[in-house]
């Protein structure tokens, strides 16, 4: 992983870093220890960011995995 680069590598280090973080077995450890505040700035951020660059369509399939969403 590498940033700072290009935009390219940017994303692609953004991908790579993200699966890592998302790791279970980082995950298991990691999230018990984080506060409240914590806990909430990283969802509100996430939330934020996706709010920001997908449709709801794009949300269910794509981040609740749903391929039939009815309105």
């Amino acid at each position: 992983m590498l940033f700072g680069l290009n935009r390219a590598t940017d994303e692609q280090s953004l991908i790579a870093f993200l699966r890592l973080f998302s790791a279970d077995r980082l995950t298991q450890e990691l999230v018990p220890r984080m506060s409240e505040e914590e806990i909430h700035q990283l969802v509100d951020l996430l939330t934020q960011i996706m709010r920001n660059h997908l449709s709801g369509g794009e949300y269910h399939r794509l981040f609740l995995g749903e391929e039939h969403h009815h309105h």
